[in-house]
């Protein structure tokens, strides 16, 4: 929560220059973090753990981009994942390997954590603004993603994305019905979510800020 607030206070204080200067700077050091656990997946290297399959490798990736060029796409995907999915997974963890302070429990929730901050200092702190269109751009992608990665773990016994089988660990998806009912209603929750996160800045007008970034300018 501090984190959130500050990012807020931060981005609204910013000029376009500060603000550039700080997302490469954070940008950076995302993908750093997440370069470095996926380096780790791969000592040694596993079909069960080393392949970048999972939500949550496209989520920093897209935090990263976004903090680094504040291309609206980037954006898109990172408010979508990171305030939906990223959040979920820092409410119910799958953290089943060493706590802390071994160095997969931090990078766990630094990615995280990096990820839902860049969301909301894209949002509310740089006036960056998701319409229908970014909509659009997260479904198709997310839908694209689960296809491959569904049939990625028929073919190779996996569980990445959790789609052919529920976590170890306590999640929201222990109330959603059992596989593979769980796939259809958390999806039908998450687009829910997703409209419901659409609307507000679609029904209101905040001026010329806001409607700059919904024609994909990098920032508001």
């Amino acid at each position: 929560m501090v984190g959130a607030v500050f990012s807020v206070w931060l981005g609204r204080r910013q000029n376009e220059a500060q603000s550039r200067r700080f997302g490469r700077i954070v940008g950076a050091l995302t993908a750093v973090i997440y370069a470095s656990v996926l380096i780790y997946s791969l000592v040694p290297p596993t079909v069960e753990r080393s392949v970048p399959l999972r939500l949550t490798d496209m989520a920093t990736v897209a935090a990263a981009c976004a903090l680094w060029s504040q291309r609206h796409w980037a954006f898109a995907l990172t408010y979508y994942w990171g305030l939906v999915l990223s959040a979920q997974a820092l409410i119910s963890p799958v953290l089943v390997g060493p706590d802390f302070p071994h160095y997969s429990f931090l990078a766990f929730w630094a990615i995280h954590l990096l990820v839902v901050w860049a969301a909301i200092y894209l949002t509310w702190g740089r006036g960056m603004r998701p319409g229908w269109h970014s909509l659009r751009l997260v479904v198709v992608v997310t839908a694209v993603w689960a296809v491959v990665t569904f049939v990625f773990n028929r073919i190779a016994d996996t569980n990445y994305g959790f789609l052919n089988g529920k976590p170890a660990t306590a999640s929201l998806l222990d109330v959603l019905g059992p596989w593979p009912v769980y796939i259809f209603t958390a999806t039908a929750l998450i687009v829910a979510v997703w409209v419901l996160m659409t609307l507000p800045w679609v029904s209101w007008d905040d001026g010329p800020r806001v409607r700059r970034a919904r024609g994909g300018s990098s920032v508001g």
